[in-house]
């Protein structure tokens, strides 16, 4: 999980401070996400970022590049994160970040002090077979067994994440959210068999509905 230190380096260029505090406390979970990133002490390029940033997929955000240097560039401007550029033999230069004693700050008031904010769903699966009854129930249960298999690949990968950092002190509390992560989607995992026991339960529904519309339009 530790990235190579770069070997040759230049001074930071650290920004002043926007001492107003009006920004920072209209920051987005997002700007936030990327400080905490950096908060594990790491000085890490874009690229790397988008890497370290695709394990949050699993509960809240799957960056894009565009994303990643959007924030970089925000919180560059508040002062909460510096860059320096690297040299590199054989490859064009790169630029690294590091988070400042600012963004410390910032992100360490937004973990202590922010409101709990309640989690909506939005499960797409979920909507369609809420209004299943326009629907074919043979169609439905294939889409639910295709979710079944998507989520037993997301429990996988959750496992191996968990089984790479298990027992690191840096990575202790992600470890910890890999273990709700696996928790959650194994209960996800039942649920959606449930609704598939329950679609084979009763398919009889599906026939007596069709049949009524027949004998009205008769």
């Amino acid at each position: 999980m530790q990235p190579r230190r770069p070997t040759h380096m230049i001074e930071f260029n650290a920004p002043r401070r926007n001492d107003s505090g009006s920004d920072a406390e209209r920051l987005p979970n997002t700007s936030y996400a990327v400080l905490g990133m950096l908060a594990f002490g790491d000085e890490l390029s874009g690229y790397q970022l988008k890497k370290r940033g695709d394990n949050l997929r699993f509960f809240y955000w799957s960056p894009a590049h565009s994303q990643i240097y959007a924030e970089l560039r925000r919180l560059e401007k508040l002062g909460f994160v510096s860059h320096r550029e690297v040299r590199q033999v054989r490859r064009p230069d790169k630029r690294v970040y590091r988070i400042t004693p600012a963004g410390e700050a910032a992100f360490e008031s937004w973990i202590n002090e922010a409101p709990v904010e309640p989690v909506t769903l939005k499960h797409s699966v979920v909507l369609r077979l809420f209004f299943g009854h326009a629907g074919n129930p043979e169609r439905l249960r294939e889409v639910l067994c295709d979710y079944v298999e998507r989520v037993s690949e997301t429990i996988a990968d959750l496992e191996g994440i968990s089984d790479e950092i298990s027992g690191s002190d840096q990575f202790f509390y992600p470890a910890v959210v890999a273990e709700w992560g696996i928790g959650y989607y194994e209960a996800e995992k039942r649920a959606a068999l449930r609704a598939i026991q329950r679609l084979e339960e009763r398919p009889e529904q599906f026939t007596n509905s069709d049949d009524d519309t027949e004998s009205d339009t008769a």
